[in-house]
């Protein structure tokens, strides 16, 4: 296949998934809730959506304008997914097609479902992608490794493939910025970055910066109607009530409004349902507070992305194509081998 061809063929496969039916969407969300109580249906259909507009011809053909792929000699590269969110592993397996490499797919166990089916869509549009992956248990084979994982399995993975070209992804969470003067509005979209998928993936805002003497009474209420009823899942609810009891018992100071809690730490991941804050004295402060975490954060969001560097609330689970997990360039890895 050509590059061209590769285009076309993801091209078509966001078209597909465009148009594809409500029931038909609805069912492949109820797969993938069977299989992994945490992939609702929401959530799946919002990963979904993030798909599509990856895959906008547009965006699909910006993407890979700058790198010289047509000139890619074919390695097999293998690829450790993670499966704290649907779908994942979806980027990295469009940027080892499209750059001409062989895929062998390493799924999670959480998540399994969802990426055969979009590969089944895919091979049923191009066939010649059949002999360009594979979904594998074991990646001896492969010429180039690309995995993900938590900071205990990334330093297996490190000497595991030391001998090989990789791609090891590391523990990152997000951070989010207030000065108190925000709009309701832009604590929702707020709100929008911490309970998305439930606070699982590396994207969501685990911790927020404030200045000091902030109170969250109008971040609590912001997000009242629009995020209360995520207590109603029995998993994150188990984990409200857990991380609640732990506050507690340690008469540990914290905020609680029924469905998340507020809590001051210097840590950077907090436990589902916990929302860390720390305060900052001046812009300087910050930006040095920032600075000195940069390497284990993924993004920073502020109210319309006022801050140099960060992205507006609301989008921290909208990646574009261009987007690369821990900022490596995923293509110019790829381009390279």
């Amino acid at each position: 296949m050509t590059l061209e061809n590769r285009i076309e063929a993801f091209v078509k496969l966001g078209k597909q998934l465009q148009n594809m039916p409500d029931e038909d969407r609805k069912a492949l969300a109820y797969v993938a809730l069977a299989k992994n109580p945490w992939f609702d249906e929401k959530n799946v259909l919002f990963a979904l959506d993030g798909i599509i507009t990856m895959l906008d011809e547009q965006y699909l053909r910006e993407w890979v304008y700058p790198y010289q792929l047509k000139q890619v000699t074919q390695k097999k590269v293998g690829v450790v997914m993670a499966g704290n969110i649907p779908m994942v592993g979806f980027h990295d397996f469009l940027s080892v097609l499209i750059s001409g490499h062989y895929l062998l797919a390493k799924l999670s166990s959480d998540d399994d479902v969802l990426l055969r089916r979009l590969a089944n869509m895919l091979v049923a549009i191009e066939p010649a992608f059949a002999n360009n992956f594979e979904f594998v248990d074991l990646l001896k084979d492969a010429d180039a490794i690309i995995a993900t994982g938590s900071d205990n399995t990334s330093r297996y993975f490190e000497y595991y493939f030391a001998k090989r070209p990789h791609i090891i992804r590391r523990n990152r969470t997000s951070l989010g910025v207030l000065t108190g003067h925000e709009e309701a509005d832009d604590l929702s979209a707020l709100g929008e970055d911490f309970f998305r998928y439930y606070g699982l993936g590396c994207r969501n805002v685990s911790k927020v910066f404030v200045p000091e003497g902030y109170t969250f009474d109008k971040f609590f209420e912001a997000n009242e109607f629009r995020h209360s009823t995520i207590i109603n899942h029995y998993k994150y609810q188990n984990n409200y009530d857990y991380n609640k009891s732990i506050l507690l018992v340690n008469r540990a100071p914290h905020f609680d409004n029924g469905f998340m809690l507020v809590t001051p730490s210097e840590q950077m991941v907090s436990p589902i349902s916990v929302l860390f804050y720390e305060t900052f004295s001046s812009l300087a402060d910050l930006r040095q507070k920032l600075a000195a975490v940069k390497e284990k954060t993924q993004v920073v969001v502020s109210a319309h992305g006022w801050l140099e560097g960060s992205i507006p609330f609301g989008r921290a689970q909208c990646p574009m194509v261009w987007d690369y997990a821990d900022g490596v360039d995923t293509l110019i890895f790829l381009q390279q081998l």
